[in-house]
């Protein structure tokens, strides 16, 4: 479990939430791809990553542009970034959120990223965050254990 972790306000745009991923990446010396969001009063509201805003991204219909050859879509990515800058953190969050205890099991781990697709998972202490288990952790523990 990481006990250093970056967490974001509902209330932030995806603007801010891009620049926290960034800040974060570097002050923890690897890339992020999602964090929690953690409301004013500490309580974890919901979790966004890298994949939920380039879903944000995506045009509706981008499936059929291959087979549209009049198409012009000069600027629509410019658009459509526009577009997202003001949206909220909370508006885009999930909010199903998966969470585990510092005394869940680490096979229990294992099985709960593999079912669930999850790729990180809060560690909520009495209903408190006080950590986060990112899949690569769990990767990289038990291939030194499978190693030495």
């Amino acid at each position: 479990m990481e006990t250093r972790f970056r967490s974001l306000l509902p209330t932030m745009t995806v603007a801010e939430a891009v620049l926290a991923f960034e800040n974060a990446s570097r002050t923890l010396g690897r890339r992020v791809f999602g964090m929690m969001v953690i409301d004013e009063d500490g309580e974890l509201v919901g979790m966004i990553s890298m994949y939920d805003i380039l879903v944000l991204m995506r045009p509706k219909h981008i499936h059929i542009w291959g087979e549209m050859k009049d198409i012009d879509v000069t600027g629509f990515i410019r658009q459509n970034l526009q577009r997202a800058k003001q949206i909220q953190v909370g508006d885009l969050m999930s909010t199903d959120i998966i969470t585990i205890t510092p005394e869940t099991h680490l096979l229990s781990i294992v099985d709960i990223m593999l079912r669930k697709h999850v790729r990180r998972l809060p560690v909520l202490d009495r209903g408190k965050v006080v950590g986060i288990v990112h899949i690569s952790n769990v990767f990289f523990y038990l291939m030194e254990q499978l190693l030495h």
